[in-house]
């Protein structure tokens, strides 16, 4: 149940970000460079913070919060932020985050089964199942993006499934710590986001609501977010935390109806069947 809750709990914050990202660059002028430096830069301000707020490092003494983490993990993280935002200046939240979590599913599963991984026949019927309801969903109904931004989507879906398979393990060395390894991720990727905003400069645009939702974005759904992703990710097998990530895209999905003003339609509802149900089957676990 513990491990339930938390895997929800990220699901809605990964949600929350596609939401948060398109209100911002549909509704505000913030450019997306700004959006993704101020996203990651807020990220690891409130992860430093409550690092100090628990009182240092566990089972790590005195060792500073970036001796966890790594650049790797780093590179990825802002490569998914980067591409993901520049994606979102032009498309729907439903379809970026079908985009983002098709591409995130299909790079962790493929990761799993070539390392050994298998779904049972049951399993692979959800699987299916859930597939099916993405190409639904895909279908005429939304907008369809141009393909640079579609790539560019992808491209942050590839980069996300690599950070989430290199949080499955600790960094050698390392006791597992959540919040300092997020920390300690999103720290390292400051310098890349604030050199991206100098490139940028020229196409600097600021707007007060606009900063305010990318902070909100870097502090609360996605720092908090991947803290709680980080804690779920260990018990999770690579197909199982691929799978349930296709939650996500019904959950932006269903926020842009309500809060972007996006159509519902009964393809939506049945897509949302399908894969949420496809989701229940590849979790199954049968009793023995």
């Amino acid at each position: 149940m513990r491990i339930a809750l938390l895997t929800a709990l990220a699901m809605l914050a990964f949600a929350g970000n596609s939401l948060l990202c398109r209100m911002a660059l549909k509704l505000t002028a913030l450019d997306a460079a700004s959006f993704t430096t101020l996203r990651l830069v807020s990220g690891a301000v409130a992860l430093c913070l409550l690092v100090r707020f628990r009182g240092g490092i566990k089972a790590g003494g005195s060792k500073a919060v970036v001796a966890y983490g790594n650049w790797g993990s780093a590179l990825a993280l802002f490569a998914y932020a980067a591409l993901f935002s520049y994606a979102y200046v032009s498309m729907t939240a439903a379809t970026g985050a079908l985009l983002l979590f098709g591409a995130v599913q299909a790079s962790m599963i493929t990761w799993g089964l070539a390392h050994g991984e298998r779904l049972r026949p049951l399993q692979t019927v959800g699987f299916a199942a859930a597939l099916a309801g993405l190409a639904a969903l895909m279908l005429p109904g939304f907008a369809t993006p141009q393909w640079r931004v579609a790539l560019a989507m992808v491209g942050a879906g590839v980069a996300w499934g690599v950070y989430s398979l290199r949080g499955k393990t600790a960094t050698p060395g390392q006791a597992p710590d959540p919040l300092a390894t997020t920390c300690g991720n999103f720290s390292r990727t400051v310098p890349m986001a604030v050199a991206l905003s100098v490139v940028t400069l020229p196409w600097l645009q600021l707007d007060v609501k606009g900063v305010a939702l990318a902070v909100a974005s870097g502090a609360i759904t996605s720092g908090m977010g991947y803290v709680i992703w980080y804690h779920a990710l260990p018990a999770l097998r690579a197909t199982h935390a691929a799978t349930v990530q296709l939650s996500v895209p019904v959950i932006a999905a269903v926020g842009g109806v309500l809060i972007l003003g996006e159509s519902f339609t009964l393809q939506l509802l049945v897509s949302s069947v399908a894969i949420l149900g496809g989701i229940a089957l590849v979790l199954h676990k049968p009793r023995l």
